[in-house]
Formats: C-alpha cells, structure tokens, sequence
C-alpha cells in the first residue's frame, strides 16, 4: 500500500531537518553566499561607537578581508570550503579610520567611532 505523505503531521518537521543537515554537512546552501542561514551580522549604535557583530563559522582569521567607507562595511570570507561576502549598511555613518577589530572562535566584532552628521561652515 502506498503511503500519502500528504497525511503526515512529521513530514514538514522531518523536511526542514534534512535541509538543516545538509547546510552543516555541506550540502546545497541555504543561499549564494554558501554561508547559508549560519551568518548573521548585527549592528548597534553605543553612545558614540558603532559595533558590527558577525558570526563566521568556519573561518579563520587569515581568511577574513574588511572594507568601510564611512556608511558600509563590506566582510569577505574564505574557508576551506566557502566563500562569503556581503556589504553591510551601517546604522550610523562612521570615522573608517577609527575602526578595530577582533575574531574569536568564528566571531568578528568591528568597532568603530561615529562621524559627526554636520560639519560648521565658517564664514568669511
């Protein structure tokens, strides 16, 4: 007798499982990047700061390359099996000059000082 998957409660559950398994066993990616749904990235405006928070699992410090232009943060990524790249607006715009970094078990926290938003213009 056939079995109508239709009918099964489980069957959605038991989907999402195996796509899950294969994101972590490097099977099909969740997404381009190949990252898939395992990096997330998450800013936040301190006071005068403004802090970046990315979790890259499987990455290792050499393979990382950072790039700002004072309104973005663009992260580059290699590991032995994946490539990732995504270009990250920031809340606030920011003194690229100021920026420090640290990365820790797959963890890269970028910190930077925020820009004045106006500039006085002296008149003469």
């Amino acid at each position: 007798m056939d079995r109508d998957d239709r009918d099964d409660p489980f069957g959605d559950i038991f989907d999402e499982i195996e796509r899950m398994m294969n994101g972590m066993a490097g099977g099909e990616p969740a997404d381009e990047s190949g990252f898939g749904t395992e990096t997330h990235v998450s800013a936040y405006v301190e006071d005068d700061t403004v802090r970046l928070v990315a979790d890259l699992p499987g990455v290792s410090k050499e393979g990382l390359s950072l790039q700002c232009d004072g309104e973005a943060l663009t992260i580059s990524a290699v590991s032995d099996r994946r490539e990732y790249e995504e270009r990250v607006t920031l809340p606030a715009r920011v003194d690229e000059h100021s920026a420090s970094a640290t990365f820790n078990n797959g963890v890269l926290e970028v910190t930077f000082d925020r820009a004045d938003d106006a500039a006085a213009i002296d008149v003469e």
